[in-house]
């Protein structure tokens, strides 16, 4: 990407545009968002079940804390402005689990803060609609989609972008 122009931390650049102060970088595998986020100022915690990945995080930012935990066990008592579900992490979680996770994830936002979820669209994944009605459930509301981490508009093509907020 960075040889083409385009930016590495797409992700952490949108998140950035909400100016949250704190986020949770829920499956944040090696780190990469949390690690540019924080560099960036902004109050950083990653989680993933994948203790290999989190020993690289921590390799490259010890003075992030990182958390070992599955996201459909996740109790960090603490909230952030901001939840942020990048690289396709609703469509890798167990079958069957998305709304004990995005219920786990609603827990960990203050009053206004927003789920933000990139993943990508096809017939065996996750569909927009069940998507958007769990997070409704929970009492969150959209705010906003797009196609790209770059926020180009969203026409119903392979990967979507979307914000919901909790009130």
């Amino acid at each position: 990407m960075a040889a083409s122009g385009q930016s590495i931390h797409g992700e952490a650049e949108f998140l950035l545009g909400y100016g949250p102060e704190s986020v949770l970088d829920a499956g944040c595998g090696t780190g990469r968002v949390a690690i540019e986020l924080e560099r960036r100022g902004i109050d950083s915690v990653g989680v993933d079940l994948d203790r290999k990945m989190l020993e690289e995080a921590r390799r490259k930012a010890p003075h992030v804390p990182w958390v070992e935990e599955d996201l459909q066990k996740l109790t960090l008592q603490r909230t952030f402005d901001v939840v942020v579900l990048a690289g396709n992490v609703m469509i890798f979680v167990e079958l069957g689990s998305e709304n004990e996770v995005l219920r786990r994830m609603a827990e960990h936002l203050n009053t206004n803060g927003l789920l933000i979820a990139g993943f990508s669209l096809g017939p065996n994944t996750l569909s927009l609609e069940h998507y958007d009605a769990l997070l409704e459930d929970l009492g969150l509301s959209a705010a906003g989609r797009w196609s790209t981490w770059q926020r180009e508009p969203f026409i119903g093509e392979t990967y979507a972008v979307s914000a919901h907020r909790k009130s």
